[in-house]
């Protein structure tokens, strides 16, 4: 993974070369209306004060869980013994992010959602809370973070969340099997490139013209960064966006040209 001061040297390049997230000058339709009704929408929605309120309740949890790192391991914490409240500060995806994401789907109505990396659940709550007749399946290869993630989605009252426990290299398969299109998919999982490659390949197939893929974490390492340009070059994808800390992927045959941005956000 890259250290922070990589990390910061990277965000003041794209920073210094995206386009305005004002969208003057976007030519593409797409993205000018992504720019103007989803990124700069300033509006606060019902769900987000409930869901903020338990994040702060989790960033003071004491409790220590037992867990086993599938992934690429946190930046932060290295040993499996760690509180909630450590994981929350490691793994939580910020307010900023997780509330784009609430109107992403708010904003687009997919009515199937799948997660690849659950955590405690804060980005599931989002996704969940925007569309509560949608069908969410996230998946979380931790167990003692997944039963905490559970108990969070009874306290916001969502059901329309179906969590899958295990390793996704054992279960996503299985779990695709039994949908029949994916209308957005969150990838935050194993930060590794192959295993990224492979979850956006399987999830592709299960994807259609209409379909969002949200890659977490872009450029969080040097293998993120390999398996977004992978995507990018994909001969499915028609488009993507990058705004540096996650990255929109479409897939619609009615735009010819492939074409690739980065916007600020």
């Amino acid at each position: 993974m890259y250290s922070k001061t990589q990390l910061l040297v990277k965000y003041l390049n794209y920073y210094a070369s995206a386009s305005n997230s004002k969208g003057h000058g976007m030519h593409s339709p797409f993205v000018f209306d992504l720019i103007d009704e989803v990124l700069n929408d300033k509006r606060s929605f019902y769900a987000y004060a409930n869901i903020e309120r338990l994040r702060q309740t989790l960033l003071v949890d004491k409790r220590i869980l037992q867990i086993e790192d599938l992934g690429a391991g946190s930046r932060i914490i290295k040993n499996n013994d760690r509180t909630v409240a450590s994981v929350a500060r490691s793994s939580l995806k910020p307010k900023k992010y997780s509330q784009l994401l609430f109107r992403i789907v708010d904003h687009y109505q997919p009515k199937t959602i799948l997660e690849l990396g659950t955590s405690l659940g804060i980005t599931t709550a989002y996704l969940a809370s925007s569309k509560q007749d949608a069908k969410v399946i996230t998946m979380e290869g931790a167990s003692a973070i997944a039963t905490v993630a559970q108990e969070n989605f009874s306290i916001l009252d969502l059901k329309n969340i179906e969590l899958i426990h295990g390793n996704f290299d054992d279960t996503l398969s299985t779990t695709l099997s039994s949908i029949q299109t994916i209308d957005l998919a969150f990838i935050d999982g194993n930060h590794r490139y192959q295993p990224t490659a492979n979850y956006f390949e399987q999830i592709l197939a299960k994807s259609n013209n209409y379909s969002i893929i949200i890659l977490d974490d872009i450029h969080w390492s040097k293998e993120m960064e390999q398996a977004w340009h992978y995507v990018q070059q994909h001969e499915a994808v028609t488009m993507t966006i990058d705004l540096f800390f996650i990255g929109i992927v479409l897939l619609r045959e009615e735009f010819k040209i492939k074409q690739h941005f980065s916007v600020r956000f």
